[in-house]
């Protein structure tokens, strides 16, 4: 099979472009031309240039060698935590300046849960001396307030929206509605494999320097260039998109993502779209929804402001519809205790979004030999307040 996108923008019966009449030639133009701008070859030797030598890549594959003992198999972590910004983030945020400025467009927007696409998009935007606009949901600018002066420090402004939950649904919702005021001279910098079509497949083409720096780091520490499970968290799913991209007609890998369970799938508090989401329309495509019988998008809960979306992107969705990846619900405590796990055996502090990959493992029955990649998409530091607020359970229990 096939599961990258088709000519028309579709995985399988997931995606497309639903958008508004105002906003229909821009996504026109961006189809027509992201192609051609990210094949170039001026383009590919400023985003590698950029990749290098400003977000500090290839990251570290580690072999987590604590970690392995305790689940008896070969575990690596994918660095991504240790990027220029803090997350995998800039790998995306990188490459769509430069499709904006080969755009011509002067103004960039971009919607932010945890903050980490926010603080990614401010930086750059910094960097090309572009004004930068970042939309956050209430409820996140009071929970990851680190990144939001961040954002301010590098020049971003930062809207607070007060709408509905007041978390990332809400903020891509205001995102959308500054872009149809604005169709002209901006620039909206998605910050997942969500949205209309080309957003999904450019930013998972963006992402993919994950996959690929992997591929060339397994062979030199394993000798051979593929493991047996690649694991990653999902939200948007921009992350697991890029641990994925080079092994999906690869039937010898195994791709197992970890969505938010919030409080329990059944609980009423959870934002595990795969598994509570029906077919349905958000923010450009059609994917899984969390939604109610008459449509209405239910509004989701994580401990993790990066996963608290109703939607997921149309690839992960497709993936998920045909079975080539598998899909566990991790818990808000789940998360939490593996979070201080990794840091008590590794030394490693990952992000809330990250942890709810890690909290996968437990799930999982590996054989000795098994090789295990599994991306720390984020660092912690955005998260202590909560991780101070809950250690104290978590180390006790």
């Amino acid at each position: 099979m096939n599961y990258q996108v088709d000519d028309n923008g579709y995985y399988g019966r997931f995606g497309g472009a639903y958008v508004p009449e105002i906003l229909h030639k821009c996504v026109e133009v961006l189809q027509k031309q992201y192609l051609e701008i990210l094949q170039s070859e001026a383009f590919g030797r400023e985003y590698r240039v950029l990749l290098r030598d400003y977000a500090g890549r290839p990251s570290p594959l580690y072999l987590a060698g604590r970690l392995s003992e305790k689940y008896g198999c070969r575990i690596y972590l994918k660095r991504e935590d240790l990027n220029h910004t803090g997350s995998h983030k800039i790998n995306n945020t990188v490459g769509q300046i430069l499709v904006a400025r080969s755009l011509g467009k002067k103004r960039i927007i971009a919607e932010t849960g945890a903050g980490q696409h926010g603080v990614a998009t401010a930086t750059v935007c910094a960097l090309m001396n572009m004004p930068c606009v970042v939309y956050m949901g209430r409820t996140d600018v009071e929970r990851q307030q680190p990144n939001v002066e961040k954002m301010r420090m590098l020049g971003a402004e930062v809207v607070p929206v007060e709408s509905g939950n007041m978390t990332l649904k809400d903020a891509t919702n205001e995102a959308i509605r500054d872009w149809c005021c604005h169709p002209a001279d901006t620039y909206y910098i998605i910050g997942s494999t969500v949205g209309p079509h080309p957003y999904p497949d450019m930013v998972a083409r963006l992402q993919s320097v994950i996959s690929e720096e992997i591929k060339g780091q397994l062979a030199e520490k394993e000798g051979r260039d593929y493991p047996d499970y690649l694991m990653a968290c999902v939200g948007g799913g921009s992350n697991a998109a890029g641990t994925v991209y080079h092994y999906l007609d690869d039937e010898r890998v195994q791709i197992v993502l970890a969505e938010a369970g919030g409080e329990g799938v059944l609980s009423g508090r959870s934002a595990a779209t795969i598994q509570l989401g029906r077919e349905g329309i958000i923010h450009g495509a059609r994917t899984l929804v969390m939604q109610n019988a008459d449509g209405q998008i239910e509004e989701p809960y994580s401990i993790s402001a990066g996963l608290d979306y109703p939607g997921i992107g149309p690839l992960h969705a497709n993936l998920a519809r045909v079975k080539r990846a598998r899909v566990l619900a991790v818990n808000d405590d789940e998360a939490l205790k593996a979070a201080f796990e990794l840091t008590r055996l590794e030394g490693i502090i990952p992000a809330l979004e990250s942890a709810h990959a890690l909290g996968a493992l437990p799930k999982m029955t590996f054989k000795k030999d098994d090789v295990v990649v599994l991306t720390v998409s984020g660092r912690g530091d955005k998260d202590m307040e909560t991780y101070l607020n809950n250690g104290q359970l978590i180390i006790n229990d």
